[in-house]
C-alpha cells in the first residue's frame, strides 16, 4: 500500500488557531492568520483539543492519494461520513491483471496461501472469459473477491481524521485500514505537527484504554504506535 498527501490546508496548524481566535476577537481574521503564522500559539491548539472546543479543526482538509488498498478496506472507509471520496471504478477501468492483497495470516501459511492464490486467479480468469465473450465489465466484475486491489483519492478535515485516528489506529482495528490509518498519520504529523502532534487511540492520547474490550497491549506512547506497526508492516511484505 502506498499513501501520499496530495494536497492540504496551507499552515494549517496557524489557521485552526487563528479561526478559534475569532470567536473571541474584534481583529479580521486575515490579520489573526497573519499574527499566527509569525508566532504559532502552540498552548492554544493543545488547550482547544484538550477542552473539546474542536470546531476550528474543522477548516484544516487534507487529501491523500491511496494505491493497492483492497476494496474489503474501502468499504470500510465509506463507514466514515465526513468524508469526501473518488475510487477507481471497475466499470470502466478492466482489469488487465490479477491484483489481490493477501492478508499476513494466508501469506504465512504455505497451504493457506496456495488455495488463496489458486482461487483468486480462477476467479481472475473467469472475469476475463466473460468478457471475452462480450459480458460488460461491469457485470463480469461480480465474480472479482472483495480483496481485490483499487486506488482512492480520500479528503478528511482535521477534526474528522483525529476521529478516525482513533478508532482505526486502535490494535482491535483491522489490519489494513490500521497499517492505512499509520501511514495517513505520518502524513499528517508532516504537515501539521502540533494539530497531530497527540493523535491515534485511547491508550496514546489518554494513557489507558476506553474501549470496553480492550486488546491487552496498549501502545505506550505515539514512538511506539508508529514503531511498531511499521515494524508489523514490514513483516508482512517481507512474508
Amino acid at each position: 500500500m502506498e499513501v501520499c498527501l496530495l494536497e492540504h490546508t496551507p499552515e494549517p496548524d496557524s489557521l485552526i488557531a487563528a479561526a478559534a481566535r475569532i470567536c473571541y476577537s474584534d481583529v479580521a481574521a486575515r490579520d489573526l492568520r497573519e499574527r499566527e503564522v509569525g508566532r504559532l500559539s502552540v498552548r492554544l491548539l493543545k488547550d482547544l483539543w484538550r477542552s473539546g472546543h474542536h470546531s476550528p479543526f474543522e477548516h484544516a482538509s487534507f487529501t491523500f492519494g491511496v494505491d493497492g488498498l483492497s476494496r474489503v478496506t474501502s468499504h470500510q472507509l465509506v463507514r466514515h461520513r465526513l468524508a469526501s471520496f473518488s475510487q477507481q471504478s471497475q466499470r470502466y477501468v478492466k482489469m488487465d491483471r490479477a491484483e489481490v492483497v493477501t492478508p499476513p495470516s494466508i501469506a504465512s501459511d504455505v497451504e493457506a496461501y496456495t488455495l488463496f492464490r489458486e482461487q483468486s486467479l480462477a476467479a481472475y480468469e473467469t472475469y476475463k472469459s466473460l468478457v471475452a465473450m462480450g459480458i460488460p465489465a461491469e457485470d463480469a466484475r461480480f465474480i472479482l473477491p472483495h480483496g481485490w486491489e483499487t486506488r482512492l483519492v480520500l479528503t478528511m478535515n482535521a477534526r474528522e481524521l483525529h476521529h478516525f485516528f482513533d478508532l482505526r489506529l486502535c490494535r482491535r482495528a483491522q489490519w489494513e485500514i490500521r497499517e492505512l490509518a499509520r501511514l495517513m498519520l505520518g502524513e499528517c504529523r508532516k504537515a501539521a505537527p502540533v494539530t497531530f502532534d497527540l493523535a491515534g487511540p485511547s491508550c496514546v492520547r489518554t494513557g489507558r484504554c476506553l474501549e470496553s474490550r480492550p486488546c491487552g497491549d496498549p501502545y505506550k506512547n505515539m514512538e511506539d504506535l508508529l514503531a511498531t506497526d511499521k515494524k508489523q508492516a514490514n513483516q508482512n511484505q517481507a512474508e
